[in-house]
This record gives structure tokens, C-alpha cells and sequence, in this order.
């Protein structure tokens, strides 16, 4: 059995994908990396192959129709022989050196009395046409080398979240949760980091710039303007973030993961909004006013909460002017953060 498996979704990836996956290979035998060609046309399924038959007990390629980024991840999942599960996109790439302690660490934490469900660990925004790159950390957050439940984790500060790109789940615990990320939609890593917490009991965090994220591209999902392209699709799962939320019913889980799940659900519901509220079109602001109304629908308590909350009020201020406040608040935080 492998310690870990690496998940590399690939769609028409040949340009940049060798080096995420050279990356990967420094784990060596410990190692499963499985790259999902989601559908290429171009090179990606021949690059796939070679690397195959060049680390047959390292790389298995799966070749499976178009289905968008959570189809990939889906199937990386479902086909995985490591303990432990991570995705790196194929434009993205680990640092060696906090690679190997992240492998350490691992092994380290294998077998002993309690079962790690978690680990967390730093990742650098590589943004295109800067020469100093944000690093989002955790150390204020999270007890550092240690193992620690949700009971001992401290305050996020705005913009702080634990993304795709930050952790490391136990296979069998993403298969016990029964996620399942719907296919042909983007932005479905919210709910790789959403939806198993319930189920996350003992985490880790290592203090350490792990992954590195590539962003800038004008082409990338994140980018704004195909953001704003893809309204519809960041709803779809903004909407399936507060179904999944009321479900779980927030009052009845641990007071700080409540805390936590509902600050990450008002940052998409505010990025949702700010995104309609810049298109500035009839439709676009009535699709923000109804997915207010949907939440509400939906729970209250949950409406309630985020709605009264900083991002809540910032994102309903009435009429034009509001919308140009909303729109200002944004970008500052944009040029803060940093996250697209």
C-alpha cells in the first residue's frame, strides 16, 4: 500500500504538466501519482504514457472522458491505493524540501493511537509578474507539530481558509463522507474542503510552504473575468455549499468548526455576490437578490447569521452607491489576499 496518493487532474495540460509531476516524483516508491487525462485533444494522454512506462509502480495514467475538474478528482479517488489523498493541478508543483518533511510527517503519524484525518500545511501564491509571492499560513490558527482537534483550533483571521491546495485528507475518510463533486462545473475545490470536515476529527499542521500555486493566467478559472463568464457555475456551488451546510444542521457540530464552515460559506457567498454585483446587469443583480433569498429558504439561522454578519452587511448595501462601496471593499481585499 502506498503512503499517498497524488491526484493530477489534466485537461489539454501539456505545456506545464511535466513539471508538476517531476515534482511528485521525488517521493519515489512511496508515492502513487495518478494523472486523469479528463478528455484532452492535445499531448497530455502521450505525456501520461510515457511517464507510465517510465514509473510503472509510480504513475498510473486514467484516461476517461471529458467531465470537468470534479470528475477527475472523483475518479482519482475512487482508483486511489494511499493511505493518505492529496490533488495537485497540473499547472501547480511541490517544494522538495517541504515535500520530504511532509512525507516524513506522515509516516511518522502512521499507526499510532490516534487516526490522522487531516493534514495541513502552507501554499504559496505563484502569481505571474511578482517577484514576492504571498504565502497563506496557519500558524495563528492551527497548534503547530502536533496533533490537535477542532476543539484546539484558534481563530481564522479574514481571508485565511484552508483550501485545496493547503491539505492532505485520509482516503478512506473521503470515501466514508460519500463525496461526490459534480461534473462539468468549476470551482468544485470548495467543496473538496467543505464537505468532509464534518467527519475530520484529529488534524496536523506542519508549518511548512508546501505547494505552490501558479495564478495569473488570463485563461484560468479563477481569473476574474472568466469568473464573472462562469457566474452560474460558481452559484451552482455556492447553493450546493449552504444545502450541504443546513443538512448538516450547524448548531448540533462542534461550536468552532460551525464557526469556521460558516465563515468559508459567507467568503464564497461574498465573492458570489461581488461577481454579480460587477457584472451590473438587470439579471446579474437579481440572481444576487435570489441567492440571498435562497439561503433563506433554505435555513434561517444560516441566512441569518451570515447576512448579519461584516461580509453579509458589506455585500447588501442598497442602491448604486452600496453596490460602488461593495465593489471598492472588494478590491482591497483582492490586492491583500491576493486570491485571483
Amino acid at each position: 500500500m502506498k503512503l499517498i496518493t497524488f491526484t493530477v487532474p489534466c485537461y489539454n495540460s501539456q505545456e506545464y504538466m511535466r513539471k508538476c509531476i517531476d515534482s511528485l516524483l521525488i517521493g519515489g516508491e512511496d508515492v502513487e501519482i495518478l494523472i486523469v487525462n479528463d478528455g484532452s485533444s492535445d499531448d497530455t494522454q502521450k505525456i501520461g504514457e510515457e511517464y507510465e512506462r517510465k514509473y510503472p509502480t509510480i504513475v498510473r495514467l486514467i484516461n476517461k472522458e471529458n467531465g470537468g475538474h470534479g470528475s477527475a478528482v472523483n475518479a482519482g479517488i475512487g482508483q486511489a491505493a494511499g493511505i493518505f489523498f492529496k490533488v495537485v493541478d497540473s499547472d501547480d508543483w511541490v517544494k522538495e524540501s517541504a515535500y520530504r518533511m511532509i512525507l516524513d510527517t506522515l509516516r511518522r503519524l502512521l499507526g499510532g493511537e490516534q487516526v490522522l484525518d487531516m493534514l495541513v500545511s502552507n501554499f504559496v501564491y505563484e502569481k505571474v509578474g511578482e517577484k514576492r509571492h504571498k504565502v497563506m499560513a496557519y500558524r495563528h490558527a492551527l497548534p503547530v507539530d502536533t496533533m490537535f482537534t477542532w476543539k484546539d483550533v484558534h481563530h481564522f483571521n479574514k481571508g485565511q481558509y484552508i483550501l485545496m491546495h493547503s491539505v492532505i485528507f485520509r482516503t478512506k475518510l473521503l470515501r466514508d463522507c460519500g463525496l461526490q463533486l459534480p461534473e462539468h462545473t468549476f470551482y468544485v475545490d470548495n467543496l473538496f474542503v467543505f464537505q468532509p470536515l464534518p467527519w475530520v476529527k484529529n488534524m496536523y499542521y506542519l508549518d511548512v510552504n508546501f505547494y505552490r500555486y501558479f495564478i495569473g493566467r488570463e485563461d484560468q478559472s479563477v481569473h476574474e473575468s472568466v469568473m464573472m463568464s462562469r457566474i452560474d457555475q460558481q452559484i451552482r456551488v455556492n447553493k450546493m455549499m449552504i444545502d450541504f451546510f443546513a443538512e448538516r444542521n450547524p448548531k448540533t457540530l462542534n461550536k468552532k468548526l460551525a464557526n469556521y464552515m460558516f465563515n468559508y460559506l459567507a467568503i464564497i457567498t461574498t465573492v458570489s455576490s461581488i461577481m454579480l454585483i460587477k457584472l451590473d446587469t438587470e439579471e446579474s443583480l437579481a440572481q444576487e437578490k435570489e441567492l440571498w433569498e435562497y439561503m433563506k429558504a433554505k435555513d434561517r439561522y444560516i441566512y441569518r447569521n451570515l447576512r448579519n454578519g461584516i461580509l453579509g452587511i458589506s455585500m447588501n448595501l442598497p442602491g448604486k452607491m452600496g453596490r460602488a462601496i461593495s465593489k471598492t471593499g472588494y478590491n482591497v481585499c483582492r490586492k491583500i489576499f491576493k486570491f485571483n
